[in-house]
């Protein structure tokens, strides 16, 4: 019987983090640039979404990777 319901339960969290995957973004991914990011000349089409994406840097650096409006690919 415990053995059963720790079947189900686990089931239960990996369907939970398929569901969820759908929802969490890309690492550095944002729709839009934030106040103080500066705008680079890198533009690169993301093979695995087909969206152009450019990239911006932070204060401290950091890259971020923002959909370039209105295009689809490179």
């Amino acid at each position: 019987m415990i053995i059963a319901l720790f079947a189900i339960a686990l089931v239960v969290v990996i369907i939970g983090c398929v569901v969820a995957s759908f929802f969490v973004r890309r690492h550095r991914e944002t729709d839009a640039p934030e106040a103080g990011w500066i705008k680079t000349d890198e533009v690169f089409n993301d093979p695995s979404t087909n969206r152009v994406m450019r990239v911006w840097l932070d204060q401290g650096g950091e890259r971020h990777y923002v959909t370039e409006a209105n295009q689809k690919s490179i």
